[in-house]
């Protein structure tokens, strides 16, 4: 493999430490040095080095693909035995990465050991997240709401348990690992919907969407209650208790499974820019019609240039439209 010199090389300083490649990562690790990387890391990855350390000692904003590409070169190195060391890494970053499921064999804060360039003192980095994030008001309404929420499950909670128990054996409620902010792992909750052998079955079903997420509109997984329960959307209200935790908020992108996370494309990281949501573009915009994760991202994206504490209100409203709709044609 012959690599193409970018000119985003000058950012990126690379030398040779006893044999061993180090990299010092850019002030700047956004989507286009991701991209740049993500083909460096890959070169050196095929010259087979037991060791590649990286240096974050100069980097001041990293996002989402940033974080994309680490994840991704620490699971492509892991696959081919090279171990991979971080040098300086901040310690906002660090948690971020290990939140990811991330756990390089050595995280080193403090090491001055090496300089590839004039060293910068660089104390608090940022880690570059969506507005929506930082928001206070979106917060506080993510609160409200939840709150709500959760006294409709308190409501609701007897009848659907009985006939969750009556339709099918097994637990009330269903939970999973999902990748939320960042890809930072968390864990969600549902009313179950499928029989309790739902994830041990998933192979012997037909996977009808391109892309990395799954759906089939005649799961046979689904139960005659779950049916109900996804017509409604009901089975989504114990996610208020997510939302409360601050893991999701009420509007975002969808959350996604860890497997789906990890055929992601440094593009498609983007998406995880902000919290998932239980409600999005992607649900107000007939999710049952779309088959293709790319329109699927392309309404996420939209839906981050497009972001306001109205916007978001205006698609909590259009929701509330569409359950009821959805409701009265379940009855």
């Amino acid at each position: 493999m012959v690599l193409e010199i970018s000119s985003l090389s000058k950012d990126i300083h690379f030398s040779v430490l006893n044999k061993v490649p180090l990299i010092q990562l850019p002030v700047n690790l956004n989507l286009a040095y991701a991209i740049y990387l993500d083909k460096v890391f890959h070169y050196l990855l095929l010259q087979k080095s037991k060791y590649i350390i990286l240096d974050c000692s100069q980097i001041t904003f990293i996002d989402s693909s940033g974080v994309g590409l680490l994840i991704k070169f620490f699971q492509k190195a892991q696959h081919k035995n090279t171990n991979v060391v971080i040098w300086s890494i901040n310690s906002h970053i660090q948690k971020v990465l290990l939140e990811a499921g991330i756990n390089p064999i050595f995280f080193d804060n403090k090491s001055s050991a090496i300089s590839l360039s004039e060293r910068k003192q660089i104390k608090n980095p940022l880690i570059k997240v969506h507005l929506s994030v930082e928001s206070r008001l979106k917060r506080a309404i993510d609160i409200i709401g939840a709150l709500v929420g959760l006294g409709l499950v308190l409501v609701l909670f007897v009848p659907i348990a009985i006939a969750i128990k009556i339709d099918s054996p097994g637990p009330i409620f269903f939970s999973q690992t999902r990748c939320g902010l960042l890809g930072r792992r968390f864990r969600i909750w549902k009313f179950r919907s499928m029989v309790i052998n739902a994830e041990d079955l998933k192979k012997q079903v037909e996977n009808q969407v391109n892309g990395p997420f799954f759906k089939n509109k005649s799961d046979p997984r689904i139960t005659r209650v779950g049916y109900f329960l996804r017509r409604t959307s009901l089975d989504e209200i114990p996610q208020f208790w997510n939302v409360l935790k601050g893991d999701m908020s009420l509007v975002g992108t969808r959350p996604p499974t860890c497997d789906e996370v990890e055929q992601y494309s440094l593009q498609m990281w983007q998406r995880l820019n902000v919290r998932p949501g239980i409600t999005g573009q992607w649900q107000t915009n007939g999710r049952s019609q779309i088959c293709d994760f790319n329109e699927v991202l392309k309404l996420d994206l939209d839906y981050q240039k497009r972001w306001s504490v109205f916007y978001d209100i205006k698609l909590i409203l259009k929701t509330l439209l569409v359950v009821f709709r959805e409701k009265s044609s379940a009855l």
